[in-house]
């Protein structure tokens, strides 16, 4: 899922206070997940700029609302009469969601979040990454384990010379990702496939290729 985290209260502040109709619009689906841009989110959020708006002597309307995913069409048909009269939106989706709704609306659209990294949920409250979205996914040949998004180096055939007793030299709180791919593939019975050398990376199909786009014809309705 993507993982985010709410910006603190004083920058968003900064960035609604001369409008004087906000709505804080909220994102139900992965944002919701880590508990930091859902509909309840947005609730809280809102309460909050009123509270420092009350605090500033600032005159202005704050609502909050919220569907179930910024980044689709269609989710936003319930929601047009609470954004049309919003003056400025305050989006707690991730990046997508605040670009997809600037994109639609003729209006200042704001993130309340920092978008921060594809990740998992280890339990509640711990939100670890997995994928940095390279598109060009190998981690068949790593036993399941992501080299570019878990080592600091993205290093692709073996580890690198700063790794301790199984600890990435930048924290003895992060695991090595070599040493959990190595411990993977003797759980699996491929140790052999250690030594197999991982050609050069192309990283066109990563952001550096520029801005992705994936087309599915066979999905699209007939015009």
């Amino acid at each position: 899922m993507i993982v985010g985290e709410q910006k603190p209260l004083e920058e968003i502040w900064e960035s609604i206070k001369d409008h004087k109709k906000v709505l804080v619009f909220g994102c139900n689906t992965c944002v919701a997940v880590c508990q930091q841009g859902g509909n309840k989110e947005a609730e809280i959020l809102a309460s909050m700029l009123r509270m420092k708006a009350t605090q500033e002597g600032a005159e202005i309307e704050i609502k909050n609302s919220g569907i179930e995913r910024q980044c689709e069409h269609e989710f936003f048909e319930k929601a047009e009469d609470e954004v049309g009269w919003a003056e400025a939106v305050l989006s707690t989706a991730c990046g997508i969601g605040v670009q997809f709704m600037a994109e639609k609306y003729p209006k200042p659209v704001y993130p309340g979040l920092n978008t921060t990294f594809l990740g998992a949920v280890e339990e509640l409250g711990i939100y670890t990454e997995r994928c940095q979205a390279c598109g060009n996914c190998k981690v068949g040949n790593f036993g399941g384990i992501c080299p570019i998004a878990r080592c600091a180096k993205r290093v692709l055939n073996g580890p690198c010379g700063g790794s301790t007793q199984g600890k990435c030299e930048i924290s003895k709180d992060v695991d090595c990702a070599w040493q959990l791919i190595v411990d993977r593939l003797k759980l699996l019975g491929k140790l052999d496939t250690y030594e197999d050398l991982t050609p050069i990376k192309d990283w066109s199909t990563d952001r550096a290729g520029g801005p992705r786009k994936l087309v599915r014809e066979d999905v699209q309705h007939d015009s």
